[in-house]
């Protein structure tokens, strides 16, 4: 038989299994922590690279656009362009002049000039004395360009960039030369402005007049043209007109609700980078073209051509320089965006540029190119124009429409700018879901098993505190059992030894005096019997001889005492055993099932004292597996049902030790099931009606040819 733990020896393994695992989790749990931040770290910095280059592209790619632009000359803006040498006088349809629009801007309106008394004109129509039906024009055509050249003079109107009435067209003064560059007269509300004769002044003294007027407010009165200068013109009145112009969008920049532990600089410091107003990327220089534009008056009278076909007349080709200043972009009062160039030719200046719809020029690059990385799974990207937020691309399709800044939260993953002209428009990239990196799941895998060994260190020590106190109670109770079963015995045993040794007792109880001092001794000697083998099997001292025994012996050697004990406590015997189950033979030591049968017999009388019928059954019986089934049964109370698998621990009592009026310790059972339990047998208990019995199983070997008595 193996060696089997005390219950000490559980207590102490349990105490050191808790602080080993406890030793063990703390450590551990302080690695995983470092190696999650780590791992958190590492992703949220490959996705700052991803917002990078995402921005990077975003950013390139509006510069490829806007460069196409820049690439175009001054004389592009006109419905017709002189197409090669100017010598040869070839003239041809401006390619701004297709229809419908041909351009890489997504979002693209239509292309307008604004001249020097703010007179408006596009590409889009030919100019008066020229038949729309030479150029290819049909008649529905031309009603869908003049409706689109309207659209663009009705925003620029109403954004106050240009006259809102019919200008007359300008006569030139005297001695002035008229400029007959080719642009449309007035049809159907657009004028058709002819350059003034006005003296020539530099470039450099007009735009300082232009500028100064912008910021006096005076700069209707000085130029037309000055509301182009407002748009992006640092002064206190165009920033109060932002924040009235996009009052009810998302909120300013400083509103939101990011996290900037993973940003080197401070929120302050970030909030203020966002929040400037001008860029600080290089600004491009304006470059110097040579125009060749035809005369007016000649085109008027020239021949019918082809559509796109080059024309050749005898025109009067004009050549002059032009100084192009690069783009500007600024967001309208309606909502638009403007794309737009200063021009300055022969000291006047001229606006030429482009109108955009802004949702779809931002979705266009800017959502496609966001929509199309993995970052639109996990985070959120924030459009912001001059510190204000209005436009945010939630990543995650399923969330609802943003309402306020409010509601933009995360960690800042990545900020930047654009390059000019669109440096006054911010791209914030926030991250609300990190996805887990390459070693999360083995992290994962790990923080469970962390977990399940934290848990079970603590249920350990749990159970370590609970078998102590319940260990504690238990020998407070035996110690309080064994009191008073040695107290009481021993009493009487000395008061009816002292009447004998005085002669006190009369010789007719004498006898009986006798039987009584002999039975508590035996009683006491079972006690500490039954103390003694517990001490034994606690130790792992116990040693039972097992030996093959027919059940017949076994019931003829337990018979003498069990009866001497049953019939003393004023209980008769039954004995009834089949001829099947005394033929059998099983593995026992002998001595160890007669203490077995001895303790079943002195429970059932102690515990059925009080009942009507005062008989003991012992009965045995073989099962069809074999094994044989000892049993010992009482007529008394039986066993509660909640208490039957109590009964075999050690120590336990039904009863209270203050109230109780049955005698024992509580180790009687208990010793029962650890010597069956040591032989290979098995104990259980049921009630009957009336009374319980108490049934011991042990497996059969091979049957001898004996039987047993009754």
């Amino acid at each position: 038989m193996g060696a089997r733990l005390t219950g000490l020896d559980r207590n102490r393994l349990r105490l050191w299994l808790a602080l080993f695992f406890v030793a063990l989790a703390v450590p551990t749990a302080v690695l995983i922590h470092q190696a999650y931040s780590q791992l958190k770290w590492e992703a949220f910095h490959q996705h700052q690279v991803l917002a990078e280059e995402l921005a990077a592209r975003i950013d390139a790619r509006y510069a490829q656009l806007i460069d196409a632009e820049e690439a175009r000359s001054f004389s592009d803006y006109a419905f017709l362009v002189v197409a090669g040498d100017p010598a040869a006088g070839f003239v041809q349809r401006s390619p701004l002049s297709a229809y419908p629009l041909q351009s890489g801007l997504p979002g693209l309106i239509g292309y307008f000039q604004v001249d020097t008394q703010g007179g408006f004109s596009t590409p889009l129509l030919p100019q008066t004395g020229v038949a729309a039906d030479d150029f290819g024009i049909g008649a529905a055509e031309l009603d869908q360009r003049r409706a689109l050249a309207a659209r663009l003079r009705r925003i620029l109107s109403d954004n106050r960039l240009v006259q809102s009435g019919a200008v007359a067209a300008a006569r030139p003064a005297a001695g002035a030369r008229p400029d007959t560059s080719g642009y449309p007269a007035e049809e159907e509300g657009v004028t058709s402005p002819l350059e003034d004769a006005a003296p020539k002044s530099s470039a450099l003294r007009k735009s300082l007049a232009l500028d100064e007027a912008a910021d006096t407010g005076q700069a209707d009165s000085v130029a037309p043209q000055a509301a182009f200068d407002r748009l992006n013109a640092p002064a206190l009145a165009r920033q109060a007109e932002n924040k009235q112009r996009l009052a009810g969008k998302l909120g300013r920049v400083e509103d939101l609700k990011l996290d900037y532990r993973y940003q080197a600089a401070s929120p302050e410091a970030t909030q203020d980078l966002l929040a400037a107003g001008k860029s600080t990327l290089a600004e491009k220089r304006a470059r110097t073209e040579r125009s060749a534009v035809p005369e007016a008056q000649l085109l008027s009278s020239a021949p019918a051509q082809v559509h796109d076909a080059p024309l050749k007349s005898e025109l009067d080709i004009r050549i002059f320089e032009s100084e192009i200043d690069p783009f500007e972009f600024s967001l309208l009062d309606s909502g638009h965006f403007v794309l737009f160039r200063k021009v300055w030719r022969d000291g006047e200046r001229y606006i030429q540029g482009l109108l955009l719809e802004q949702q779809v020029f931002l979705d266009g690059v800017i959502r496609a190119a966001f929509r199309a990385t993995a970052l639109a799974g996990m985070s959120d990207l924030i459009v912001a124009y001059r510190g204000e937020v209005f436009s945010a691309l939630p990543g995650q399709a399923a969330r609802a429409p943003l309402a306020s800044a409010a509601q933009l939260r995360g960690a800042l993953l990545h900020q930047t700018r654009l390059s000019a002209p669109l440096s006054d428009m911010q791209l914030i990239f926030s991250v609300t879901r990190l996805p887990p990196g390459p070693g999360a799941r083995v992290l994962g895998w790990v923080t469970v098993v962390l977990v399940l060994v934290l848990c079970g260190g603590f249920y350990l020590m749990y159970r370590l505190g609970a078998g102590q106190i319940a260990l504690a109670r238990q020998q407070q109770d035996f110690v309080s059992a064994v009191s008073h079963e040695l107290k009481t015995p021993l009493t009487s045993i000395r008061m009816y030894g002292e009447m004998l040794r005085e002669g006190w007792a009369p010789e007719d109880k004498k006898q009986s005096y006798y039987a009584f001092i002999h039975d508590e001794s035996e009683r006491l000697s079972r006690l500490i019997g039954n103390v003694l083998q517990l001490a034994r099997m606690n130790r792992n001292e116990v040693k039972v001889d097992v030996k093959a025994v027919s059940v017949s012996e076994l019931i003829d050697g337990v018979r003498s005492p069990v009866s001497s004990q049953i019939e003393r406590a004023g209980f008769a015997l039954r004995v009834n055993c089949d001829a099947a189950a005394g033929q059998a033979v099983i593995e026992v030591d002998a001595d160890a099932f007669t203490q077995i049968l001895i303790n079943l017999v002195d429970n059932a009388v102690k515990f059925a004292a009080g009942a009507d019928s005062r008989i003991i059954d012992i009965g045995c019986r073989q099962q069809r597996d074999g094994s044989v089934v000892f049993s010992v049964r009482d007529y008394g109370p039986g066993v509660p049902r909640d208490q039957m698998k109590k009964i075999f621990r050690l120590f336990y009592r039904s009863e209270s030790e203050l109230t109780r009026e049955t005698v024992g310790t509580g180790i009687g059972l208990a010793l029962v099931r650890q010597l069956a339990e040591a032989m290979g047998g098995q104990v259980d208990v049921v009630n009957r009606a009336p009374g319980a019995e108490f049934r011991v199983v042990f497996p059969a070997t091979a049957p001898r040819a004996e039987t047993c008595g009754s």
